[in-house]
């Protein structure tokens, strides 16, 4: 060391080490914060292209650039070690809930994984920390329902994602005939009808048709572009319509009448939907009446008789 810095004192030292640490720290992160901020600026620009391949990384956000690798190794260890079926169904799965994409079956498969190696973390916590103290059949009922969330959780999300969606395009649906009907019975064809659906009635179904004239625009038959439409939806309704309406292709019906029985027949089955779910509200309503209203109920009404009996006995 220097004999003029030993001669300072030593927090007058410190203090000059301290200074300096957050100098070059502030120094980074002002380079960082430029750097972010120029990206920033390139991605509003539509005309701007990187020639550098490095570049065009680095325009990506900072958490695909770290998660996106680590999310591609899991997802290929999990579709190495699951079986080709149960690989294809989640794929089936997440075309059902309009999340098509390889990258979104590698991240399920991922996080999946990931999950399941946290069982044995769960377990090690609820038995062995237990921070909360549970102890008995409170322990074991938080173990099996932390385990039973990790390893049922993301299909349980999927599947709820697809349940959704298809409730969305089950509603929607009569509306959408009726405006077919309506457009073909003026004149239109099959994929102007089509095309004035989906700029009137935005929603998943009008997406689904919208992809079917692509599918068509691109050379495929009509008849192939409804299937891929009834193996996408996945719901009774749908089918019917997509059979209906390839027969007519086939038999040379005409597809206004086609589309006017289908119509009817959807805002029969929607009624009869509304209606059955109608009938199960009460039994629905019965379970948190028994577990939550009815204790309330005998606690108003039997306390005081309760407490007078006690008095009396006493």
């Amino acid at each position: 060391m220097p004999s003029f810095l030993s001669a300072l004192p030593p927090e007058l030292y410190v203090l000059g080490l301290v200074a300096a640490f957050g100098a070059c720290v502030f120094v980074v992160l002002n380079q960082l914060d430029d750097r972010a901020a120029a990206r920033a600026s390139l991605r509003q620009l539509d005309g701007y292209k990187v020639e550098d391949q490095r570049e065009q990384e680095l325009l990506a956000p900072l958490h695909q650039r770290v998660l996106g690798p680590a999310v591609g190794v899991f997802g290929k260890l999990g579709g190495r070690f699951n079986p080709p079926e149960y690989v294809e169904s989640i794929r089936s799965k997440h075309m059902q809930a309009g999340l098509a994409g390889e990258s979104v079956v590698e991240r399920f498969l991922a996080t999946r994984i990931l999950l399941l190696a946290m069982i044995p973390v769960w377990l090690v916590f609820v038995f062995f920390i237990n921070p909360m103290r549970f102890t008995g059949m409170l322990q074991l009922a938080a173990a099996g329902i932390g385990v039973a969330g990790l390893a049922m959780g993301p299909a349980a999300r999927l599947n709820s994602k697809v349940e959704e969606r298809q409730r969305s395009i089950q509603r929607s649906l009569p509306d959408v005939l009726d405006l077919l009907v309506i457009s073909v019975e003026a004149g239109l064809g099959f994929e102007q009808a089509v095309d004035r659906v989906i700029h009137n009635v935005p929603g998943e179904l009008s997406d689904e048709f919208a992809r079917v004239l692509g599918e068509t625009s691109a050379g495929s038959t009509r008849a192939d572009a409804l299937r891929a439409l009834q193996e996408r939806v996945d719901i009774p309704e749908v089918r019917s319509f997509v059979m209906a309406m390839i027969q007519a292709d086939q038999f040379g019906v005409s597809i206004g009448r086609v589309l006017r029985s289908q119509a009817d027949e959807m805002r029969i089955k929607r009624r009869q939907l509304a209606q059955e779910r109608a009938q199960k509200a009460p039994v629905k309503m019965l379970i948190p009446m028994v577990f939550c209203v009815f204790p309330a109920l005998f606690v108003v009404i039997l306390g005081p008789a309760l407490m007078s009996i006690v008095e009396t006995l006493g």
